[in-house]
């Protein structure tokens, strides 16, 4: 178990861990003092382009979570030579290349609308004023104003398609001349990141792994690769992470070739992402395991142990997931299945360090929850008996439980009668009885605080909008609750009284105490 997560993780083996104070970020709704948040990413690796001339490429962005506010990332990371580009311009999109007129906002470098990126390199734009929404496609065009050498930094088979055009039209909302690149496999070119500011997002979950993380087989152009369906069952619960896809078909823990080996390319493409709070390590050593020289189950399980080692020393949460069934490749052997079963039998243990387990081998497999199935549930097959079609895709992001990215800290429950010491507090559904009187403070599941007497509400917090999932008696005296974003939804306006504790008495009055035992706030006003 790691310790000085900044993450709350609350996992289905009831493990909690800390957060540092944020509410800094919530003040007064000024997002200046918040975090960049990634809200989309695609992992760098070499494209196939031929390179390009004074040409404009228009890619889509399908975001996670939305932000007042956007900055870009270009890569020639590994490119043999400086790239110059330029003109850059974030939109709202409409249909194909078209973007929403109005919507159109320019970014700079430094001030400067161009730049180079030396080989090796990496840039960010300036922050630039652009109301990013959730879950929906931006249209990012930026101009190559001079010859790129063959095989650019990007991403490959990125399932959506983009857009070239000759020339500089990367400010026209109908991108005049442009076409899909039919021959660029729907790949991202030098485009590896978009960044939001977001003063009530909680931090980002990066989805780290091969082919099956990347969406290979899901359908092209509709974002149905697991890690958007996780972004999307997060903003139907209220719920403000972004998501950030670091997957590349290929890719494996040991081999460089489908981009970095997954170890090497672990502590830039997920350690370093902005605001990341999480990782989900999924399929890198299932591509191990089907390469033609399989390792050792131990040695699997000594790269997990590096990645536990690395993301502890981040103070970022690791989510390992178990190895997908493959039985029907030709690859497959029993050897390798008894490595496959080894390595989840490990992971599903607490020595394995992981925060959490997102149990891909249930999920895909076998519903009873086992290793029993060797081989996909037929009806998440896409055909090759190793990637989920799009059923299965929504299969795994229904698999991960999302109190693993809360936003609240650990509560500690009530030690004595009606009483809430400093640092104990109720969950939603949670009571907590008077020391007499059938009387009893009650966090119902609907966000309001009652104190019950013989049965009837005779008090309510009358919390309107989001509800409230915690209520908590914090150490400066202020007793608060929360929403699930950690957002106050409603407090007593007590703080500044450290040791501090609430009451709820025998008559039904909730109570305020100072340490000293003079009321600070009582519910009957």
């Amino acid at each position: 178990m790691k310790r000085g997560l900044r993450a709350f993780i609350g996992f289905a083996l009831a493990v909690f861990l800390s957060w540092p104070d944020t509410s800094h970020y919530f003040a007064q709704g000024v997002i200046t003092t918040a975090p960049w948040t990634g809200t989309w990413s695609a992992s760098p690796d070499v494209t196939a382009d031929p390179g390009f001339n004074n040409q404009t490429i228009r890619h889509i962005v399908h975001t996670s979570i939305g932000g007042t506010a956007a900055r870009l990332t270009f890569s020639n990371l590994f490119g043999s030579k400086p790239v110059t580009l330029g003109d850059v311009h974030i939109a709202r999109r409409s249909s194909g290349a078209r973007t929403i007129a109005g919507t159109d906002r320019a970014a700079t470098f430094n001030g400067q609308p161009y730049v180079t990126i030396p080989a090796g390199g990496t840039v960010q734009t300036d922050a630039i004023p652009f109301q990013v929404p959730a879950l929906a496609d931006i249209a990012v065009s930026f101009h190559v104003p001079s010859q790129t050498p063959p095989g650019s930094t990007g991403h490959i088979e990125g399932l959506q398609d983009n857009y070239i055009a000759p020339g500089d039209v990367s400010a026209d909302p109908a991108f005049a001349g442009g076409v899909v690149n039919a021959a660029g496999e729907q790949s991202y070119y030098f485009l590896t990141n978009v960044d939001v500011m977001n003063a009530a997002a909680t931090g980002a979950v990066v989805t780290f792994g091969a082919s099956i993380t990347d969406g290979f087989s899901s359908t092209p152009n509709t974002n149905r690769r697991w890690p958007n369906r996780l972004a999307e069952r997060l903003i139907r619960a209220g719920m403000t992470v972004g998501v950030l896809n670091q997957g590349i078909s290929g890719n494996d823990f040991f081999t460089n070739g489908s981009g970095q080996a997954g170890l090497t390319r672990f502590s830039r493409d997920v350690l370093a992402q902005p605001n990341v709070k999480w990782v989900i390590v999924s399929d890198d050593a299932v591509n191990n395991l089907i390469s033609g020289n399989p390792p050792s189950a131990q040695q699997i399980i000594g790269a997990y142990q590096q990645l536990v080692q690395q993301t502890s020393a981040a103070k970022v949460g690791l989510i390992c997931s178990t190895l997908t069934p493959f039985e029907g490749l030709d690859a497959w052997t029993p050897e390798i299945e008894n490595t496959r079963q080894t390595v989840n039998s490990y992971l599903r243990t607490k020595e394995s360090g992981c925060d959490a387990v997102l149990d891909l081998a249930a999920a895909l497999g076998n519903p009873a929850g086992s290793d029993i199935s060797s081989a996909f549930t037929r009806a998440y097959n896409s055909g090759d008996d190793l990637h989920p079609n799009d059923a299965g895709m929504q299969a795994i992001a229904n698999a991960v439980d999302l109190s693993w990215f809360a936003a609240l800290p650990p509560i500690n429950a009530p030690t004595a009668c009606g009483r809430l010491a400093p640092g104990e507090g109720l969950g939603a559904g949670a009571s907590l009885a008077a020391c007499g009187g059938n009387v009893a403070l009650n966090l119902r599941n609907d966000g309001y605080l009652v104190a019950i007497r013989n049965g009837a509400t005779i008090w309510s917090s009358r919390v309107s909008g989001t509800p409230g999932v915690e209520v908590r008696m914090q150490a400066d005296g202020n007793l608060v609750m929360y929403d699930s974003n950690g957002a106050m939804v409603w407090q007593t306006h007590t703080s500044g009284n450290p040791g501090a504790f609430a009451n709820i008495l025998s008559n039904g009055y909730l109570v305020i105490f100072s340490a000293r035992g003079t009321a600070l706030w009582s519910s009957e006003g």
